[in-house]
């Protein structure tokens, strides 16, 4: 598949606040296991683990840090006063639930961080990335300015990298980044592709879009993005508000894509047979493989509940045909399983499915798709990084010292009012960011409050 570019996997590390608050309406699991006690080490171990896994393919894998929380200047703007430690204290005492979305470790689900475009698919040949506004959730539209700073610092702007401001923060122009966007080849990453963006509703309609949850992603964003990407092919598809209704909250829970192969779920899309014609029609020199998984087989509840969607299609050099990361959720549903069996064995393409326990992930609602954001690069844009995040044996020794020493292993509602919490993940990120060589890319590095 990868000749003269890559498809590196830049996964989140999953923060010291992993908590579940409940926070994101729409998604099933996240609200079902509000208020349950979280490990947040555990959950930085198995992410760790999973990129590990992705390593040992012969895949690049990279990884992008967690996020400052709980967030102080957010709280300071929502106009609590004093000492850190103090603003903390009022928040809580005003609004614990306030203190809850100001704490949640979400920036772990990269797919959301932002839309990322290959070089060869852009007129100036540069990777574009713009980082999602995700205005739908004020838990999530706290962090794009966290996520421009990072990745302006991994991918310095310049001759390989170019980076545009989030999308103006209104629900027509709303943006959830990589989990509402796929990208298809032919036989090598570099070669110019077919971008695929999905979205909910019309930006400016009132109608067209789902009833029970919110539709997340706008046309008129997906739009905007693939113009300031300068995309040379892009096609715009809404996805069925029959699966966003069913807690498919981002189209990366009903599909997934690699290299000319999309395998999603018959429900994800209103009219799929149309949305074959017209793949094929935009990109004639791609030989297209469909895999539909009829609801007959897997409902459209279970694929949601499994998260048989929400994987990982990946192409390791040495192997012929595909592997499919899933979550062990996936394996303990026998409609899926079953499922998975009869594809591996059958299809020319799927041929390896590797079951993975990110549980602590999952019961927020994210499953190995929502912890990697997918970036093509070249072996000089691979050189040009500004940071140590491609992973080694080495890095993954590091991380996996720095989470055992930094994370704690129990944490409960209350633990996110404590300030303690707040020093001890601000310890944990200065020294994750002199392990990442990143600089100073938190707030509290860059204009330390009193404590």
């Amino acid at each position: 598949m990868h000749v003269s570019a890559s498809e590196v996997n830049f996964d989140g590390l999953v923060g010291p606040t992993h908590n579940y608050a409940g926070l994101s309406y729409g998604n099933i699991a996240a609200t079902e296991n509000a208020l349950q006690v979280s490990n947040p080490r555990e959950a930085a171990l198995q992410g760790l683990a999973k990129m590990r896994a992705v390593r040992s393919l012969g895949l690049i894998q990279g990884l992008l840090p967690p996020h400052e929380r709980p967030h102080v200047p957010t709280l300071r703007r929502l106009g609590f006063t004093g000492p850190d430690h103090a603003v903390l204290a009022a928040a809580w005492r005003t609004d614990p639930m306030l203190v809850r979305n100001v704490s949640s470790a979400s920036a772990m689900w990269t797919a959301n961080a932002a839309t990322v475009s290959p070089g060869a698919d852009s007129a100036d040949g540069r990777v574009h990335f713009t980082p999602a506004n995700l205005v739908t959730m004020f838990h999530r539209a706290i962090e794009p300015a966290t996520t421009a700073r990072i990745l302006r610092r991994i991918f310095p702007e310049g001759e390989h990298f170019a980076h545009h401001p989030p999308l103006p923060a209104a629900q027509a122009f709303g943006d959830e980044g990589a989990a509402n966007h796929n990208r298809f080849v032919g036989r090598d990453y570099g070669e110019p592709g077919l971008q695929l963006f999905v979205y909910g509703r019309r930006g400016f309609a009132r109608q067209g879009g789902p009833v029970r949850f919110p539709a997340r992603q706008s046309r008129e964003a997906s739009e905007a993005i693939a113009r300031a990407h300068q995309v040379g092919r892009a096609l715009f598809v809404q996805q069925s508000p029959e699966a966003i209704d069913a807690g498919a909250f981002h189209n990366d829970v009903v599909a997934v894509a690699n290299g000319p192969v999309f395998f999603y779920h018959e429900q994800a899309f209103a009219d799929p047979d149309r949305l074959e014609t017209e793949l094929k029609a935009a990109a004639p020199d791609i030989p297209f493989h469909f895999i539909r998984v009829p609801a007959a087989r897997v409902s459209l509840e279970e694929a949601v509940r499994s998260y048989l969607f929400n994987s990982q299609l990946l192409s390791p050099p040495e192997m012929d045909g595909m592997v499919l990361v899933l979550p062990k959720e996936a394996q303990e549903s026998a409609p899926v399983r079953d499922y998975v069996a009869a594809l591996t064995s059958g299809d020319p393409h799927v041929r390896r499915a590797l079951y993975l326990d990110l549980r602590q992930s999952m019961r927020n609602g994210g499953g190995p798709a929502c912890l990697r954001l997918r970036v093509v690069l070249t072996a000089a844009q691979r050189r040009a990084l500004g940071a140590r995040v491609l992973l080694d044996d080495a890095l993954y020794a590091d991380l996996v010292d720095w989470v055992q020493r930094h994370y704690r292993d129990r944490l409960v509602p209350e633990d996110l009012g404590d300030p303690a919490l707040l020093d001890e993940s601000r310890t944990a990120l200065d020294e994750l960011t002199q392990i990442l060589d990143l600089g100073s890319v938190y707030d509290f590095q860059r204009e330390p409050g009193p404590l």
